[in-house]
């Protein structure tokens, strides 16, 4: 589905946006780019300073927008200050322009993190609360940041929605690939910290893309026919691990008996070939979001999409050190090296001495507290919402997107 808008993607220069930018111009869309450095020329491009509103005013009038999609947002590690200038000051001029233009849409890049305390993330959709303390500033501005998006939905007719990705991975990133390259380079894959019982969630880049595309595209076109599709069970998610063989009456494995029945051949011939696939009604309870208990006594109705959030991961959380080694692997390390295990509790004193040291020598720390918990927590996130309100499936899996990544990277960095 694609409307006919004329798309404005603010961070079009950045990694995922470049990748939103290479996805509306596939599908023939009109689009420019917001953004304070010009890496490609193949859109208009305008360079301004979001959390000026004059500039971003300006920049709308000009490229005639009437989507915006904001995804600009320094990367971690930096001054808090810079994160509250950009994120929530910059998205306050964002909003502002907007609705002084009279654009009608606006697609926010929020991040999974807002939710995330330092504990376990299990299976969580989208009513979990931001915790009372922001793990980092970082994610503290985004949560704001996110506030202001969905308070400024329906004012003087603009249409917002945010959408929280998890683990963002793939061609363009210097974040993930460089802190893991680093670690392959000084010859440390052989470490691990904790037990890797631990699932993870991680969300190939242009996944990420076709979700804001797909946010878009439903904030004037919503689905009409959830209260149906929502009693129906959605398909398993399997792009990396195959298809998934579940025993039904069917077609299912015969099992110890006696004598077999007189339909025994074409059972197991069906559980084999997983030609038994059910599309069953689907059970819900008064925990699920989308239970006529819950949406009986919620004041926000999940079937929207304007003024609602949307977790976007890859729907196939991983053991988080073995994410780490695939890609260590397709970089040529060998899957047989015997592995050092750090118990938590150790890696977090470690930590600390590493802090302090850094602190001692005036130089920014590569081994802290921060890693070793986000490295030991479980954290994957529940997608159905994206699946039945946007119509969101994930189209690269997290094994075929690790070697995309690792094919870029050597491409990028390793020529001869």
């Amino acid at each position: 589905m694609s409307s006919r808008d004329n798309y404005l993607v603010i961070g079009g220069s950045g990694f995922l946006g470049r990748h939103i930018v290479e996805a509306l111009v596939k599908r023939g869309d009109v689009v420019s780019v917001l953004d304070i450095v010009q890496r490609y020329h193949d859109v208009p491009f305008y360079m301004a300073d979001i959390s000026v509103q004059e500039q971003v005013e300006d920049v709308l009038a000009k490229s005639g927008a009437t989507c915006i999609i904001h995804t600009a947002s320094p990367p971690h590690g930096l001054d808090p200050a810079i994160y509250w200038k950009v994120n929530v000051e910059g998205t306050k001029a964002v909003i502002a322009a907007a609705v002084a233009h009279g654009v009608p849409k606006l697609v926010f890049t929020s991040s999974a993190g807002v939710i995330f305390s330092g504990n376990d993330i299990i299976d969580v959709d989208e009513r979990v609360e931001f915790p009372e303390k922001a793990l980092d500033a970082y994610n503290e501005s985004k949560a704001k940041a996110e506030e202001l998006i969905l308070a400024a939905n329906g004012k003087d007719g603009l249409k917002t929605v945010a959408l929280r990705p998890a683990g963002i991975f793939g061609p363009g990133d210097r974040q993930v690939m460089h802190g893991l390259m680093q670690v392959f380079k000084n010859k440390q894959t052989h470490f691990q910290i904790g037990d890797n019982n631990n699932l993870f969630d991680w969300t190939y880049v242009t996944n990420v893309a076709d979700a804001h595309l797909l946010a878009a595209d439903r904030l004037s076109a919503p689905r009409t026919d959830l209260e149906d599709a929502r009693h129906h069970q959605l398909p398993p998610i399997n792009l990396s691990t195959g298809q998934r063989i579940v025993p039904t009456s069917k077609g299912r494995p015969m099992g110890p008996a006696v004598e077999p029945t007189s339909n025994a051949t074409d059972l197991e011939k069906a559980f084999r070939e997983g030609t038994h696939y059910e599309d069953r009604p689907c059970v819900r309870t008064r925990f699920d979001q989308l239970s006529d208990t819950v949406i009986a006594k919620t004041e926000s109705n999940p079937f929207r999409v304007d003024g609602e959030v949307f977790f976007i991961t890859n729907g196939e959380p991983v053991y988080f050190w073995d994410f780490m080694r695939a890609v260590w692997h397709e970089m040529g390390d060998p899957l047989d090296r015997r592995i050092t295990k750090i118990p938590k509790s150790l890696g977090s004193v470690l930590a600390s001495l590493a802090e302090t040291w850094s602190w001692l020598i005036g130089k920014e720390p590569t081994f802290t507290r921060f890693r070793v918990a986000f490295s030991c927590v479980n954290r994957w996130h529940n997608i159905e919402k994206a699946r039945l309100v946007l119509g969101f499936e994930p189209k690269v899996g997290v094994v075929d997107g690790i070697g995309r990544m690792v094919e870029w990277y050597k491409s990028e960095h390793m020529k001869e």
